[in-house]
């Protein structure tokens, strides 16, 4: 993907088929962290508060991902496992097929500010 210095600007260089979806995943993140800056770190959109990105997220060519702190992670891998989405010790990927919630989400973000103490 060509690097983009805004996240409208990502959202509108990634596939096609995730766009609407990173959309709403961009809306939810920002509902879930008021007072965070978007920024691009990496060539990745994330949410910045202070010092310190809160979360993150990415399109690839079949799925997306999501980024929070890995304890975020563990504290709702029950309801991550439920929901069939597939974790690593940072990130949860979901698609079109099996989408992330937008509660799993805030949860997820608010969550990882909580342990990032800011």
């Amino acid at each position: 993907m060509t690097t983009k210095d805004s996240h409208s600007a990502y959202i509108a260089a990634a596939p096609e088929q995730f766009r609407a979806m990173l959309g709403q995943l961009r809306k939810e993140l920002s509902r879930a962290l008021p007072d965070a800056r978007e920024v691009m770190k990496y060539d990745m959109p994330g949410f910045q508060i202070e010092d310190t990105i809160v979360a993150g997220y990415a399109a690839f060519s079949k799925q997306c991902g999501l980024y929070v702190d890995s304890a975020a992670i563990a504290a709702h891998a029950d309801e991550i496992a439920s929901s069939k989405l597939k974790a690593t010790k940072t990130g949860v990927t979901f698609s079109l097929s099996n989408p992330i919630s937008d509660q799993l989400v805030a949860k997820l973000a608010v969550s990882s500010r909580i342990r990032k103490g800011v």
